[in-house]
């Protein structure tokens, strides 16, 4: 289509006149992280589908003249790993474990965009509600049947972003050439995931009651249930509050119903 730019990441081959006579080059390439148990192929693949597509970029920038201005690139606040009752923002060291590892070194292949002049923007996304895929997606058949709850006791921090707010972000971090860094892509909003399913169940008129225990997640998930079901991430969104950001679902409840909303309801509203 016109307009559009077709590659294969795990080619690492990017049209380098295509890329020439683009301004800005936004990357959100990366494999399902909470898609299944991490097998030793599961971590290669969400650690190679993040790590080669953005080496395979800046490779490609180094030889193109004239180079895009900007690079905003995915990257998730399992950067900062389980936090428990603590509070984090943009300036908090790296946690442990493997998401934490993984974001890492994708910040870092982002990074050396800056080497060569380009304004370089890491968004760390939250858990972004998109019914149609991701995180709430895979909940919304339980939840409808009256069969959702709380993981593992429901006490951990749950770091949320609707999917509306999620793309402004990234429009945001093309046109406010301020911004450069890391992004927490989040709702000021914070909620325990106890909160989550009570609330994600009132949206759906259904009861959400019925808890999920923590060993079983263990069990059948092992280190993916550990890093991101279980996990507690407390997260501020202090860079886009700084730059005036105004969030169109900033509480919990008003996002899910949006997201749920029949589509023509969405479109009324956008």
């Amino acid at each position: 289509m016109p307009g559009n730019i077709a590659w294969d990441p795990s080619e690492g081959i990017i049209p380098e006149a295509d890329l020439a006579r683009a301004d800005a080059v936004v990357n959100l390439t990366g494999a399902p992280i909470a898609a299944g148990r991490w097998t030793a192929r599961r971590r290669a693949e969400i650690r190679s589908s993040r790590l080669d597509a953005t080496h395979a970029i800046v490779q490609a920038w180094r030889s193109v003249p004239p180079r895009p201005r900007v690079l905003v690139n995915a990257s998730a606040t399992g950067y900062y790993g389980d936090c428990g009752e603590s509070w984090v923002d943009e300036t908090q060291e790296p946690g442990r474990g493997f998401l934490a590892e993984v974001c890492t070194e994708w910040e870092a292949e982002a990074w050396r965009a800056a080497e060569l002049g380009a304004r370089v923007v890491g968004l760390r996304f939250g858990v972004v509600l998109a019914a149609e895929g991701g995180a709430l997606a895979r909940m919304l058949p339980a939840f409808r049947r009256g069969l959702g709850g709380p993981m593992g006791g429901g006490r951990q921090w749950m770091s949320w972003v609707s999917l509306a707010d999620a793309a402004g972000a990234v429009v945001l971090a093309l046109a406010d050439s301020e911004i450069r860094g890391a992004v927490n892509v989040v709702a000021p909003g914070v909620v325990r995931q106890l909160d989550f399913a009570r609330i994600l169940g009132g949206v759906l008129g259904r009861p959400a009651g019925m808890p999920i225990p923590a060993l079983l997640l263990r069990t059948i998930y092992g280190e993916m249930a550990r890093e991101t079901l279980l996990a507690s991430v407390r997260c501020r969104p202090s860079r886009l509050l700084e730059a005036g950001f105004r969030f169109c679902g900033p509480d919990l409840e008003g996002a899910l119903r949006q997201e749920l909303a029949p589509s023509s309801s969405r479109g009324a509203r956008a």
